[in-house]
């Protein structure tokens, strides 16, 4: 079985034992942990290395889980992956994890980037444009991105709608080298 089935069967798996409604909990925990692990080399090679034995992965994820405060099933599902020796793979999980949860919670994610911070004002507009392209309820994230210099480019899920400068110089440019 590849890796990345592995990761998503797992996330499958925790998503039914926490419930839909503790996902959103369990999906900050996890991403903590997984903050924890790219700050903390020893803390991830604890996790990761196979030559450290169970007992000190549970010892060193039971101080972990009181300093962070996690969930008992969060605790015990991190363990799980680090058995399995896909806990480096966490990153991937928690992506999925959070694809079910908004699938199941019938909303969509929107990455939207523009060349200047436009959070506020065209919030509420461009997520009811959203929610009729989509059928969805739509949580957006802002990013700025200099390099567009006007325009916008929005993505949900793995549809990309570019309406920037920088997209339409590209088009255009394709269009004069096939001429």
């Amino acid at each position: 079985m590849k890796p990345t089935q592995a990761v998503k069967r797992y996330a499958r798996m925790f998503f039914n034992t926490v419930g839909v409604e503790d996902v959103p909990r369990a999906l900050n925990e996890l991403a903590v942990v997984r903050e924890m692990m790219a700050k903390s080399r020893e803390f991830k090679g604890v996790l990761e290395n196979p030559l450290f034995s169970g007992e000190d992965r549970k010892k060193v994820m039971k101080e972990a889980s009181a300093k962070l405060k996690l969930s008992e099933d969060t605790t015990k599902f991190l363990l799980f992956l680090s058995e399995k020796a896909v806990i480096s793979a966490l990153s991937t999980l928690v992506d999925f994890l959070t694809a079910l949860y908004l699938e199941k919670k019938r909303r969509a994610r929107a990455v939207v980037m523009t060349p200047v911070d436009t959070s506020g004002k065209y919030s509420e507009a461009l997520k009811a444009s959203l929610k009729r392209l989509t059928g969805r309820e739509v949580d957006i994230e802002y990013v700025v991105d200099p390099s567009l210099l006007g325009g916008v480019v929005v993505k949900v899920g793995s549809t990309m709608y570019d309406s920037s400068l920088k997209g339409q110089l590209r088009l255009l440019k394709e269009d004069l080298i096939k001429r």
